[in-house]
């Protein structure tokens, strides 16, 4: 008993100076490969800014594209730094194993949180193709309003009642996207109507002058009065003409001040616009009915009601 104690304890002593003579063998490389580690993490900060401010240099103030490129770039020189320091300490089969068990834990992440992913892919994609940039005007599933910042998760709008509207980016990626800032002009639509008994030559005359001197409209463009339907109870039209300048501001001001024109023209001219009307025909049997003094109504009683004699006094009968 005592010589197979004193085995055991000879072979965890022979384990343990193996170990420690391991250990300082491999200290240097233990060393080494901290150095690596951390300078790699001083690289990736430099190597990200490197990056950012030569995309930054290429494609202006995309910031998307700037974050997206700066993160991928540190994203990879961390990577690279510590791959390096784990075959510095002769691990390569701990890095491949590292490798496929990241491929795994990715795979599972993608199933596990697919709509974040989805977010990210989209933000990249809206950065590298940048149909907007911070500070357009665009509308979004019907949100208009200025981009005020663009994330790989997501895009911040700020509409112009003063909210700030968060959209993912997966949304803004599949939804149709209307940029106001791309093109420096912009129509504006003003429809209206006349009554059925105005000279329509006249009223497009009418209105077509009182924008000569229009100082929102771009000059060079002809203002356009094009009538669109027979309405319920007017003659539509829409006035159309064109901004030298796209901005939201302008373009409400603009449509305003158009229609205080547009009303003041024609109350001068004695043109009419029309309140809604509604036309009663009594008399379905005549053709386009009957006027309500033609007609001899007659009106029955309500259920329970006397008749109309009720009130009469009775007959008495001669005096006795």
């Amino acid at each position: 008993m005592p010589d197979a104690i004193d085995e055991a304890v000879s072979g965890l002593w022979t384990k343990l100076q193996g170990w420690v003579q391991a250990t300082i063998k491999m200290a240097p490389n233990v060393v080494i490969a901290a150095l690596i580690v951390a300078l790699g993490g001083v690289a990736a900060r430099y190597a990200g800014r490197g990056a950012q401010a030569a995309i930054r240099r290429l494609v202006g103030d995309n910031e998307a594209l700037v974050s997206l490129v700066g993160s991928i770039t540190r994203l990879l020189v961390i990577t690279i730094g510590l791959f390096t320091a784990l075959s510095v300490l002769h691990l390569e089969r701990t890095v491949t194993s590292l490798l496929a068990g990241i491929g795994v834990v990715g795979l599972a992440l993608g199933f596990a949180f697919q709509d974040i992913a989805a977010n990210f892919m989209s933000g990249a994609f809206l950065a590298v193709h940048g149909p907007f940039r911070a500070g357009d005007i665009v509308e979004i599933s019907g949100r208009v309003g200025t981009v005020r910042e663009i994330s790989l998760r997501r895009t911040m709008l700020r509409t112009f009642d003063g909210l700030n509207v968060i959209i993912p980016n997966k949304e803004v990626f599949e939804q149709t996207i209307v940029n106001y800032t791309l093109t420096q002009e912009r129509r504006v639509v003003v429809p209206a109507g006349v009554a059925y008994g105005d000279d329509l030559e006249r009223t497009r005359a009418v209105v077509c002058a009182a924008f000569e001197g229009f100082d929102w409209r771009d000059s060079t463009r002809e203002v356009e009065v094009i009538f669109t339907e027979f309405g319920d109870s007017s003659i539509n039209f829409e006035l159309r003409f064109w901004l030298d300048h796209a901005s939201q501001q302008e373009y409400l001001v603009a449509r305003s001040e158009a229609i205080i024109r547009i009303k003041r023209a024609l109350d001068e001219a004695g043109l009419t616009i029309p309140f809604p009307i509604r036309t009663l025909d009594f008399g379905a049997d005549a053709v386009g009915g009957q006027r309500l003094d033609a007609m001899r109504l007659r009106f029955a009683p309500r259920a329970g009601a006397p008749g109309p004699d009720a009130c009469a006094e009775p007959d008495a009968g001669p005096v006795q």
